[in-house]
């Protein structure tokens, strides 16, 4: 497909702009869209695929072009992604720049540091190396250089999941029943679903695998009281509330106005009528104290680095630092403490993150039941097994893109003992 000049110039501005990763890149690409209202669908696309697949390879394109140039590296992503070639390219640029992509393409097999060729900083690459043996974190870190599929979970208040498949077949969409979850479909290629009906009515939503499993994990009953501590945009709250069949009472908390607003157009279309979105200040907040000791359910899906998700929001990889690991863990520690306070006796308590660093996932869980005998850890093999899953990370969820296909993540699961308050 020949690339034209005008599509390589836009996806040099992508690039310049999402480069300088003072935002997450999401929210750079909407503001870089916005002041380029003229492009039309099929260009944001490619600009938009352009960027991310920058930000995926960020390291290597860089070190292999011998330049911070955006237009240089708009070539550079063009000619290395697949689906171009030189040639398709080459009318559209002037004889330097020509000259320069041939050296590029020359360069493309070389030999780069272990971090460079991987596509990760220095202290990430060794950080992993400290918790995964040369094969796995070979095999994770090759895993994010390529984007994520879409997956889409079915709302069984609205409808079944052989009944969306039969739908998105019928659409001529190449879909799939995910390994794993049996509320999961997954999407191949990259096709734009955004004004599809079953998203625009409720009975689809986005949401990883991975995600969907740590909702499951929860196993909310249709009469508890349940609580997702840090709920953000609602994914997992509304997976707890169809799992509910909108009985009982699901409170959703977060600290930030603006994420939770993000749930109340997703709570519209959801059929739910039982979940009850709540601003809190901190994890000490009134409103978490007066629960303290009546819920059935708690779900800490804590804030981490989100190195589980770098397929989708490949900047997070070049934007965290270790110190903002240092100051993750301290907050991960706080919040688990505090929603720990609510759960009832017999009650159950979820620890999540998106996060493959153990300092983030069984440090925090390791510490907390050091600390809290009141509280014994149960089995997620035997969990998932419960509910005929048929996955076994261990006594613990540890998912993995390179293992299981979805996004990373962790997740323990807790319960406190009877009579223990």
């Amino acid at each position: 497909m020949t690339l034209r000049r005008n599509q390589l110039v836009a996806l040099a501005g992508a690039i310049e702009r999402v480069a300088r990763l003072d935002m997450p890149a999401d929210a750079a690409l909407s503001a870089f869209f916005r002041e380029h209202a003229e492009m039309g669908a099929r260009d944001r696309a490619l600009v938009s695929d352009g960027a991310f697949a920058y930000l995926r390879r960020k390291a290597s394109l860089e070190a292999l072009a011998q330049t911070r140039e955006p237009h240089l590296l708009a070539y550079a992503v063009a000619v290395r992604e697949p689906g171009h070639s030189v040639r398709d390219i080459e009318p559209a640029v002037n004889a330097a720049d020509a000259r320069w992509l041939a050296g590029f393409k020359g360069r493309m097999h070389d030999v780069l540091a272990p971090a460079v060729a991987a596509d990760v900083p220095d202290w990430l690459w060794h950080r992993l190396g400290e918790s995964h043996d040369d094969k796995a974190r070979a095999s994770l870190t090759r895993a994010w250089q390529s984007p994520a599929p879409l997956d889409l979970r079915a709302n069984t208040m609205k409808t079944t999941r052989d009944a969306a498949l039969a739908a998105l077949s019928a659409d001529d969409l190449r879909v799939a029943r995910t390994p794993y979850s049996p509320l999961g479909l997954r999407i191949d290629g990259r096709p734009s679903l955004a004004r599809h009906p079953w998203l625009g009515d409720g009975r689809l939503e986005v949401q990883d695998e991975g995600s969907q499993l740590v909702g499951l994990l929860v196993a909310p009953r249709r009469s508890d009281m349940v609580v997702d501590f840090c709920a953000g945009a609602g994914g997992k709250t509304l997976l707890l509330g169809a799992l509910m069949r909108s009985q009982g009472r699901l409170y959703a908390f977060d600290v930030s106005a603006k994420r939770l607003a993000r749930l109340t157009p997703r709570l519209a279309r959801s059929g739910l009528s039982n979940v009850h979105p709540q601003v809190i200040a901190n994890e000490r907040d009134a409103k978490v104290k007066r629960l303290a000791g009546k819920i059935d359910r708690v779900l800490v899906d804590a804030p981490c680095t989100g190195f589980g998700t770098l397929r989708r929001n490949p900047d997070l990889k070049w934007r965290q630092t270790p110190e903002d690991l240092a100051e993750l863990t301290a907050k991960q520690a706080k919040i688990l403490a505090a929603a720990a306070t609510l759960v009832k006796p017999e009650g159950r308590l979820v620890y999540a993150t998106c996060s493959v660093l153990p300092e983030e996932n069984d440090a925090i869980v390791d510490a907390f039941l050091a600390q809290h005998d009141a509280f014994a850890e149960r089995d997620v093999a035997a969990l998932l097994a419960d509910m005929r899953i048929s996955l076994d990370t261990g006594s613990r969820l540890r998912l993995r893109p390179d293992v299981h296909g979805c996004d990373g993540f962790f997740a323990a699961v807790l319960e406190r003992k009877q009579g223990e308050r």
